[in-house]
C-alpha cells in the first residue's frame, strides 16, 4: 500500500456527562489534541445540541481532528485523521483519552491509502 494517511478510531465510554456536554471543554480538548499531534490548526467548527451533546472539528493542515458527544450515555466518538510522516496521531488520541478521564476507551488505528 502506498500510505497517504493515519486514521485513528477512539470511542470514550463511561466519561463525565457534564464535561462532555461542555462546549469549550470539548473545544480546548481538541485544540490541544492539534499541538500534541503537531499540527497546525488551519480552522475550527463546533455546535452545542439541546437538550445535549457536542460535536467539532479541528481541521489541521495535515487533516483534521473531530468529535461527537452523547453526553446522556457518558460516550465520545473521536476521529483523528492526518497525512505526512509528521503527525502523532496516536499522541493526540491518548491525550483526549487522558483529558476525557473515561472509565474505558477503544482506539483503533488504520493506514490509508492506494493499494500497491
Amino acid at each position: 500500500m502506498q500510505k497517504l494517511g493515519k486514521h485513528v478510531l477512539v470511542e470514550l465510554w463511561q466519561a463525565d456527562p457534564a464535561l462532555l456536554d461542555d462546549l469549550e471543554w470539548v473545544r480546548r480538548g481538541l485544540l490541544q489534541a492539534a499541538t500534541v499531534a503537531k499540527c497546525t490548526v488551519v480552522s475550527q467548527a463546533f455546535h452545542k445540541y439541546a437538550p445535549q451533546g457536542v460535536s467539532g472539528v479541528v481541521v489541521v493542515a495535515e487533516s483534521h481532528i473531530s468529535v461527537h458527544t452523547w453526553p446522556e450515555h457518558g460516550y465520545a466518538a473521536i476521529d483523528i485523521f492526518t497525512c505526512g510522516d509528521r503527525p502523532l496521531p496516536e499522541a493526540a488520541a491518548q491525550y483526549l483519552i487522558e483529558y476525557s478521564g473515561a472509565g474505558r476507551h477503544y482506539m483503533q488505528v488504520l493506514d490509508r491509502g492506494i493499494p500497491g
